[in-house]
């Protein structure tokens, strides 16, 4: 009950959530003290995937088991993809995917990977060996838009970084914290994690099988994003607009319906997958891309004291993070900038929409109904 209110209630993003999890769950309840839970923060966020999420099932994990991971799970998710899987059956009915208010939801969009690249610039890139890890990303990004580019640079900007930080001193006086997971389900938890990115792209071409295809789309999606929710939006473009299973007017429409939801980011993989296969696709889809969340966090929990304490790896995460902030950045200019700023008039409404979430501090889903009416007024009177 208490993870079904939350989410209901926890707007704002990856950062917000975790003030909501940290006011209800160390503030109030006391189901961990400050220590145990900044220790469970640091991990996630050292973890490819959905931050908040996985924070929220190592909490569920810690008071009552796997049992509790998932139950934790399915409460603070299912309200969001409940919300985006019947906006888009909604927008499959109604047929409306040519109309302003699809073109305002596609400029909130532009407003808000803008102001997270913003938070995340500040935080990753704060010296100029990562600004240069970052600009790296971003040229060869957007100058070599394959399906292996991203992957391929986060894998070197963690060689870099290794290189780089490699011997930056670590704070390593902390105490241990015991987790209720056997190293044997760990290491099962992370051999199937692997296990699928290797078997499904096999099974996707010798079966050609549609629901295999997205299966094996989000669980790579889910796997591979370093950063937060807001990462995730180039790599599920790449595996689904240019395929054609979704148009970029479809995509970035949910996108910014996405942002007026609470819950995670990354049930925006609902609204994908409904828009492709209806409900089923929906359910599917957020399965595959919250699966290697729940693997690594069950995988690396007993394992958190010794990989906290490794310099080495937390040097390559310091390069991955800054290659992150530089692909965000590309994927700003394109698709997302490229197909949602075509005039003089979008430029000055992204530029209200930019100061009401970042300088007057309203919250998303004013901006969300803002930029939906104001795009629907603009296509009415131009």
């Amino acid at each position: 009950m208490i993870s079904t209110r939350l989410g209901f209630t926890s707007f704002g993003g990856p950062i917000a959530h975790l003030g909501y999890f940290h006011e209800e769950y160390v503030r109030r309840r006391k189901w961990m003290d400050e220590k145990s839970y900044a220790d469970l923060v640091a991990l996630c966020q050292f973890l490819p995937g959905p931050a908040s999420s996985q924070v929220g099932i190592g909490i569920g994990v810690m008071r009552a088991g796997v049992l509790g991971g998932i139950v934790s799970f399915l409460g603070f998710t299912l309200p969001s993809v409940v919300a985006l899987i019947i906006f888009a059956l909604l927008l499959h009915s109604l047929g409306f995917t040519d109309a302003g208010l699809i073109q305002g939801l596609k400029i909130v969009a532009v407003v808000v990977v803008a102001h997270a690249i913003l938070g995340m610039a500040k935080n990753l890139t704060p010296d100029v060996k990562r600004k240069t890890i970052a600009l790296f990303a971003i040229v060869v990004t957007l100058l070599w838009q394959t399906a292996f580019t991203q992957v391929g640079v986060i894998l070197l900007a963690g060689l870099l970084g290794y290189l780089m930080y490699k011997n930056q001193p670590i704070d390593d006086k902390k105490d241990d914290v015991h987790f209720p997971i056997s190293h044997r389900f760990a290491f099962i938890s992370l051999t199937l994690f692997f296990g699928f990115l290797i078997v499904l792209p096999i099974l996707r071409e010798m079966t050609n099988i549609n629901w295999i295809a997205m299966f094996d789309s989000f669980y790579r999606s889910g796997a591979l994003v370093f950063g937060g929710g807001h990462v995730v939006l180039p790599l599920l473009e790449r595996e689904f607009v240019p395929t054609g299973w979704l148009t970029e007017e479809e995509f970035l429409a949910g996108y910014g319906v996405a942002q007026a939801v609470p819950g995670p980011l990354f049930t925006f993989a609902a609204y994908i997958g409904a828009m492709i296969n209806g409900w089923k696709g929906g359910i599917l889809a957020t399965i595959a891309i919250f699966l290697p969340a729940f693997l690594l966090i069950l995988g690396t929990l007993p394992f958190w004291n010794s990989l906290r304490k490794n310099p080495k790896i937390k040097a390559a995460l310091m390069g991955v993070n800054a290659a992150v902030v530089g692909i965000l950045i590309a994927t700003l200019y394109s698709p997302i900038w490229t197909s949602s700023i075509l005039s003089a008039i979008d430029f000055a409404f992204a530029a209200i929409l930019f100061s009401m979430l970042v300088f007057w501090k309203l919250p998303p889903w004013v901006i969300v109904l803002t930029g939906a009416f104001g795009g629907f007024l603009i296509s009415s009177i131009m």
